[in-house]
């Protein structure tokens, strides 16, 4: 879904209007309506932002809701959108994974950029703790330049998110190390930046 959000809206849509077509995304039914919770606007830390709400209908992406009602009615306009997607309850399973994604879920009082960088690092972590994904991948999921994404990356690692990061440049590979594994992340290639913790 996060692959299909980054084709389908505009390159530089805003981190909190990403996060909120998501959940609209993996919530919608087959006809591409829901219902939005302000209790779940508010998890989001997204109550009250109307601009996010334009931000999408802009992009043609949704109509423009009546954001008083509750709880908000939505309406998709995207019709090919849930044709190529798991059934509904995967979805929803993915709607509530989104709103505290493991093993990044501890962020939920960080902006929406950070919140977002985090929700993509955990859609690509590795159970074999080799996490990894191209700087190309991360930046286009995320909505941001490669410059902006690594200022993300360094916040990750200053809230103690990732304990490190490299940048590999040959490969353009991004791997990432989580405060509890044991191991180091050994680059192949020399790293352009690299991030370690203050002890």
């Amino acid at each position: 879904m996060l692959t299909y959000l980054a084709t389908a809206l505009p390159r530089f849509t805003s981190p909190g209007a990403r996060l909120l077509a998501l959940q609209c995304a993996l919530r919608a039914d087959s006809r591409g309506h829901l219902r939005v919770p302000h209790g779940l606007l508010r998890g989001l830390r997204l109550h009250g932002r109307t601009e996010l709400w334009q931000e999408l209908a802009r992009a043609h992406w949704l109509h423009l809701p009546e954001l008083k009602s509750a709880p908000v009615q939505v309406h998709l306009r995207d019709a090919t959108l849930l044709e190529h997607t798991p059934g509904r309850r995967t979805r929803c399973h993915a709607a509530h994974w989104a709103l505290h994604p493991a093993p990044l879920a501890s962020l939920t009082t960080a902006p929406p950029a950070v919140r977002l960088t985090a929700l993509v690092l955990a859609a690509h972590a590795s159970p074999h703790g080799q996490h990894g994904v191209d700087m190309d991948i991360l930046a286009r999921l995320c909505g941001h330049s490669p410059q902006q994404t690594a200022e993300l990356l360094d916040q990750l690692v200053n809230t103690h998110a990732l304990s490190a990061w490299h940048h590999h440049r040959e490969s353009d590979e991004v791997r990432w190390k989580l405060p509890h594994q044991q191991t180091q992340i050994r680059p192949t290639v020399g790293p352009r930046r690299r991030h370690v913790p203050e002890p």
